[in-house]
């Protein structure tokens, strides 16, 4: 489900979903449950978020000159660019309907599902099946957040908890996963394929082999 071949576009997803988390965190503020304890939630979820993503960023640059599925002016570069500005557009014309309509509450959710369903296509961009699931759960918390009620809560706390925890508990993984294949750490996949090829160009071939066995029990 992650491919570890490209480290750069996982520790950059890494720092996209630790913004995310931090930016929805924010967002779910707006007006949550009675109680200090789901501030106190909230906040550690976007100091989490913050920290990921400042965590995530030395380690994009310093494998800045390694491999992306994204190179530009490759289809990949150009679907990723089409899919961003979609995303864009959508959520400005649907926030004016929203708030046409005088259904703000459902900005939130607008927002939250616009995103989830970007990330379905931005799958085969940047090569990675996980982001079709993390899409696919993000855009089914918009639905169901939607249809909720707002007695207890505003909507955006549940798309700001839900989708802030969603993307906390992701950039992890995605940053372990991109730590497995960085440049200069021991046990990285690049150093063991170099030496696992190493070792078979200096293994004799089958042929090459027998023919000496051959030679040797001749004389």
């Amino acid at each position: 489900m992650i491919d570890a071949d490209f480290p750069l576009d996982l520790f950059m997803i890494g720092v996209i979903f630790g913004v995310a988390a931090f930016v929805w965190a924010g967002w779910a503020q707006e007006r949550p449950p009675k109680g200090v304890v789901w501030r106190i939630v909230l906040a550690v979820i976007s100091l989490g978020g913050a920290a990921l993503a400042g965590i995530s960023v030395p380690a994009a640059v310093q494998s800045w000159p390694g491999p992306t599925a994204m190179v530009v002016g490759s289809p990949a570069f150009i679907v990723y660019v089409v899919v961003f500005w979609l995303e864009v557009i959508a959520i400005i014309l649907l926030a004016i309907w929203a708030t046409r309509r005088k259904r703000k509450d459902l900005i939130a959710p607008i927002v939250l599902a616009v995103v989830g369903i970007h990330f379905i296509p931005l799958a085969w961009v940047f090569g990675q099946p996980i982001l079709v699931v993390t899409g696919v759960v993000v855009t089914v918390i918009a639905v169901v957040v939607a249809r909720a009620s707002e007695r207890a809560a505003a909507r955006s706390f549940w798309c700001g908890l839900l989708g802030a925890a969603f993307c906390w508990l992701s950039a992890p993984c995605a940053r372990r996963s991109g730590s497995g294949r960085w440049p200069g750490r021991e046990g990285s996949a690049g150093p063991r394929r170099s030496s696992a090829a190493a070792r078979r160009s200096q293994r004799p071939s089958p042929r090459v082999a027998r023919s000496s066995s051959r030679g040797s029990t001749r004389s």
